[in-house]
């Protein structure tokens, strides 16, 4: 059976995908749950992955490690990963591979923490150039292929790409449209996905750093996680 290594549920966005994938398309693996730090946790992390991060998926001795390399190692050997009509599958990866390298400002000004919500003091430019890029490659996707997911009727890859912004969309209220506001409910109502979720919210832990970082953009209105006494 694969081993799949993650970081905390709350924070890593980068072990989301993977898990999402594997979990929606029933492909059976063991969790490896691994939490942050304070500090530099490539020394921890370094264990068990050749990069020093997560995730790592594990084929017996075989370690895959990155999310989009993950992916591809698991479309050699199991369906759905990517869709099966060619046009799909193409814009698929090309959104995978978009998400996977870009929306930097995303990333940085509205880190994942599943169980805060936070108000923004402001929306800069940089980050409504993200954000209105990331709606029109949403919604080009939602009417070229008919959805509900992003590359048509069946959940894929690239579905599972872009589910950590959901997160985001969640925490921070990010202003997008209608469409992609409902591909956002889609995505809430997956059951793996809404079990990642009662998962974050019930972890006992906190990092600092990762803390900071959302209270950094904005105002904490709300904390819903269970926390240690």
């Amino acid at each position: 059976m694969y081993q799949l290594h993650i970081a905390n549920k709350n924070y890593s966005s980068w072990s989301l995908r993977p898990w999402l994938l594997m979990k929606t398309l029933d492909i059976p693996f063991d969790e490896a749950l691994h939490p942050f730090q304070s500090g530099d946790n490539h020394p921890l992390f370094a264990h068990f992955s050749p990069s020093g991060r997560v995730p790592v998926l594990y084929d017996g001795a075989m370690a895959v490690w990155d999310s989009l390399a993950i992916a591809e190692y698991l479309a050699d050997t199991h369906a759905g990963i990517w869709p099966e009509e060619r046009q799909a599958r193409a814009w698929a990866r090309c959104a995978a591979a978009e998400m996977h390298a870009g929306f930097g400002t995303l990333r940085s000004l509205c880190p994942m923490n599943c169980g805060v919500r936070v108000r923004l003091r402001a929306i800069p430019d940089a980050l409504r150039a993200d954000l209105t890029r990331l709606d029109a490659l949403w919604q080009q996707g939602l009417s070229r292929f008919g959805g509900p997911y992003l590359a048509g009727r069946e959940f894929s890859a690239a579905d599972a790409f872009f589910a950590p912004v959901v997160f985001r969309v969640q925490t921070y209220d990010l202003p997008l449209s209608a469409a992609a506001q409902a591909w956002c409910r889609t995505m809430l109502a997956l059951p793996a996905l809404a079990q990642w979720y009662q998962d974050a919210l019930a972890e006992k832990w906190c990092e600092a750093s990762h803390e900071e970082e959302s209270a950094n953009q904005g105002e904490i209105i709300a904390d819903l996680r269970g926390r240690a006494e």
